[in-house]
């Protein structure tokens, strides 16, 4: 890191934010593991051995602030991104969402009826896959302290076999579970007052009931069909492969026409000069899949009105830990870690 401030960058999901964790936090925090996947290993969540319980289980935990503006936006508003969020953090790491907690620090004159209906919107979008929200804090500040309501949501869950964002290898393939660029282009045009004559809307969605059947999923040897899950937030899905890649070991080719996208996503982002693999996603999960398993895994997921979009997007491959998008004419270009988010303030 360059700079002796934060910036905007240092929580943007990409590159810079990366330096500051690995420079900063990681280093000073001495004790960071309570199970077999710690706060080192830069995963969706990390684990808790059950300690004198001979279950054969861990519970996974895992930790989101939310600091979208504005705190409403096309198809719903910030309570279900922070419920939304927290329960796809345990779900692409295999663990059944238990419980959520909920601390809220809210500014003075923010009126309560838009208060009480976030919280109600938290309700509906946690019994979507049946998880209790148990705990909880509430802070208020002067006006001037903060521009809108801040969400933090922990969640618990658990599982016998954890499932790694560094679990990829050569051959299996890659899925998306539906379009991307759906969430940030959303907020962007509604933020900025664009009109892209469409009812595009934030795919903010919890995804736990899609992916739990997937986890059941096996080879004839008895070994798991998923080998790898990650939530494509800040970064978007670029920043999703690269991660996955680069704990992986392996490579990553993906067909740049087989990426879903709404074609108002495409237009907006050509329009305004953005890269729609970097743009931010709130509903969707990026699944590394054994060979020769993958139709069985999208029929599935195409069951789910969350998943009816889901498609094959690419291969591991054994080269260098870089992820490369191949063009519809045969060209190839590096999708590199985006150094920033290029749409600040959308989760």
């Amino acid at each position: 890191m360059k700079s002796n401030t934060i910036s905007l960058e240092h929580g943007a999901g990409g590159e810079v934010m990366q330096a500051l964790i690995g420079e900063i936090i990681l280093k000073n925090f001495r004790n960071k593991s309570a199970g077999s996947i710690g706060l080192e290993c830069l995963d969706d969540g990390s684990t808790v051995k059950l300690e004198g319980f001979n279950t054969g289980c861990e519970l996974v935990m895992t930790t989101d602030s939310h600091v979208i503006t504005p705190a409403f936006f096309p198809n719903t508003n910030i309570g279900r991104l922070a419920v939304a969020g927290t329960v796809n953090d345990l779900t692409v790491m295999g663990a059944k969402p238990l419980a959520l907690t909920c601390a809220v620090i809210v500014p003075e004159g923010f009126p309560l009826k838009e208060f009480e209906e976030i919280i109600k919107t938290m309700d509906e979008t946690a019994a979507e896959v049946g998880v209790p929200i148990i705990t909880g804090d509430t802070k208020t500040v002067e006006k001037t302290a903060l521009d809108s309501i801040i969400l933090n949501t922990a969640g618990l869950g658990i599982t016998d076999s954890p499932v790694r964002d560094s679990g990829l290898q050569p051959g299996d393939k890659i899925l998306v579970t539906g379009t991307i660029g759906d969430h940030g282009i959303s907020l962007m045009a509604h933020r900025e007052g664009f009109d892209f004559d469409t009812d595009l809307a934030s795919d903010s969605a919890p995804l736990w009931k899609l992916i739990e059947p997937l986890l059941k999923l096996r080879t004839p040897e008895g070994e798991p069909v998923i080998t790898a899950m990650k939530d494509p937030t800040r970064g978007g899905l670029a920043n999703a492969l690269n991660e996955m890649a680069t704990k992986s070991g392996a490579g990553i080719i993906i067909e740049e026409d087989w990426i879903p996208f709404k074609p108002a996503v495409s237009a907006a982002c050509e329009m305004l000069g953005l890269d729609p693999l970097e743009v931010a996603n709130e509903g969707k999960a990026v699944i590394g899949v054994k060979p020769g398993f993958e139709e069985e895994v999208l029929s599935i997921l195409r069951q789910h009105p969350y998943g009816r979009d889901a498609a094959v997007i690419g291969e591991v491959t054994s080269d260098k830990r870089e992820v490369i998008l191949r063009n519809r004419f045969g060209g190839m270009r590096y999708v590199d870690v985006p150094a920033g988010d290029p749409i600040p303030r959308v989760c």
